[in-house]
């Protein structure tokens, strides 16, 4: 760490209260410049996060807990997990074992990617107007990492059945403990496949969404620290960021219902996709609470524009 966070470590037996943790965090991370891109965009929020997360508090915390004194064994910790965040760029979430998405709390540790998608607000939305809630029966969240996209989809249509797909075991490993903590074991599934390898083809799902990796070769060696803690197989997805997604609008077809719809997330690939297939009618959604490269796609369109996919 830099000697100005040094020299405040040496007074860290000055700080006391919640408040005074959070305010020394957020100074800490504003001098040190860390990234912040793994579910907060400023230093505060982040202090906040990590210090009531440390504390084993929600941080929805009632405001009055502020003010209570950290014993020596809870100060200890807080400082620890500061000066890693600093020094080692360890995103926030993985030094707490927790993200929000979609208004959840999630597990997470390294083996997945920090639940960050901007696919929450149509989750939230229940993916209106192209779904109707009443409608749907099955759902797949393909890729699906810490089960984040899939769980919250459970939520969203109580009445669904959802696959969690992902190639990586240590991911489905990390889904089954998010399909534990919120009790949906009667209703959500993980299953191991590459892509649709694995997916029963008796399956017809009205609702198709994925966030797979679509980093191209560029942007992964030029990401911040922080993402370097992340797997590599949930990021990059060959030189233009394209391999998985290309083979998903291929297969889909086969796995929806007459009228179900594929949801996707290419992220700053989507420039790239819309050049490799002009043809197709991707809808790039506008998203009130930002985020960009989500699109939605028909069971009919992917049907109609199939032979570009191959």
């Amino acid at each position: 760490m830099s000697q100005e966070i040094e020299g405040q470590a040496s007074i860290i037996g000055t700080l006391e209260t919640v408040r005074d943790y959070i305010r020394w965090a957020a100074s800490s991370f504003n001098c040190e410049q860390v990234y912040f891109g793994h579910g907060s965009d400023n230093a505060w929020d982040e202090a906040v996060f990590l210090v009531l997360g440390a504390l084993h508090l929600p941080w929805d915390t009632d405001p009055a807990v502020l003010d209570s004194r950290l014993i020596p064994a809870e100060r200890e910790r807080v400082c620890a997990l500061i000066e890693r965040r600093c020094k080692e760029r360890i995103p926030m979430a993985y030094l707490i074992n927790e993200a929000w998405f979609a208004g959840m709390p999630i597990y997470v540790d390294e083996r997945v990617l920090v639940p960050r998608s901007p696919i929450a607000e149509l989750i939230e939305n229940g993916f209106t107007p192209w779904l109707c809630g009443d409608e749907v029966s099955q759902i797949l969240d393909m890729c699906t990492g810490s089960g984040c996209i899939g769980i919250a989809c459970a939520m969203a249509f109580p009445d669904a059945e959802v696959d969690l797909v992902d190639i990586s075991g240590d991911a489905l490993d990390v889904a089954n403990i998010n399909i534990k903590r919120h009790h949906l074991e009667g209703r959500v599934k993980a299953i191991a496949s590459d892509l649709f390898a694995g997916v029963s083809k008796d399956k017809e799902y009205d609702l198709i969404v994925t966030n797979p990796p679509y980093v191209d070769l560029n942007d992964l060696s030029s990401m911040p620290g922080e993402y370097h803690h992340e797997p590599p197989l949930g990021l990059g997805s060959g030189d233009d960021g394209l391999d998985c997604i290309r083979q998903i609008l291929r297969d889909a077809p086969d796995y929806l219902s007459e009228y179900g719809v594929l949801v996707g997330e290419v992220g700053n690939s989507c420039e790239a996709l819309s050049e490799a297939f002009p043809e197709v009618p991707f809808l790039w959604l506008e998203l009130e609470r930002g985020g960009h490269g989500v699109f939605v796609l028909t069971a009919g369109q992917l049907l109609q524009h199939r032979e570009h996919f191959k």
